[in-house]
């Protein structure tokens, strides 16, 4: 699969397969991750990999409304280790670094015939006291991963016409 195809057949997975996640699998994903650039390389991050029933059940409490996480055999929870850092154009290090990461494995994902789903809708002090996250650490993403139960329909991109400008902003 080339980048393209795997960019535009990638989905939001929102039903699991009742199928665990094979080791070697779940190490290329976390390999995507290890691989992607972060500001000068300093990867101030952890990837927190939950496979425990119980753990997944607790932390389908946490992010309210979305039940579908607990049906994934494996959650991927997304940390950046240094909030503080701020690149000179403004942003936080670990939430642009977290970011591409988390893109890198949901692609691997992907390219593995696995789901994922990536969910900013989570209530961090509660993951966080589930996990044993302590502060300052920040969580940037949570994503299930499993063999998808659903092939999502495409949703509408707008074009590029509509997202691009050139030499200035217009």
């Amino acid at each position: 699969m080339d980048i393209l195809q795997a960019l535009a057949t990638r989905r939001s997975v929102r039903h699991y397969a009742d199928q665990p996640v094979e080791d070697d699998k779940l190490e290329l994903v976390l390999e995507a991750a290890r691989l992607s650039p972060s500001a000068s390389n300093q990867q101030n991050w952890k990837f927190i990999v939950v496979r425990e029933p119980a753990t997944r059940q607790k932390l389908v409490d946490a992010c309210p409304g979305q039940t579908f996480v607990g049906e994934a055999p494996v959650i991927l929870v997304c940390c950046g280790t240094d909030p503080n850092a701020v690149m000179l154009c403004g942003q936080h290090r670990y939430t642009v670094d977290l970011s591409i990461a988390t893109a890198y494995m949901i692609l691997q994902a992907h390219e593995l015939g696995l789901g994922t789903c990536w969910l900013g809708r989570f209530d961090e002090s509660q993951v966080k006291s589930i996990l044993g996250i302590p502060d300052p650490v920040r969580i940037v993403a949570v994503t299930p991963l499993g063999y998808p139960a659903e092939t999502p329909a495409a949703k509408p991109r707008k074009k590029l016409a509509d997202i691009v400008c050139y030499e200035r902003y217009s």
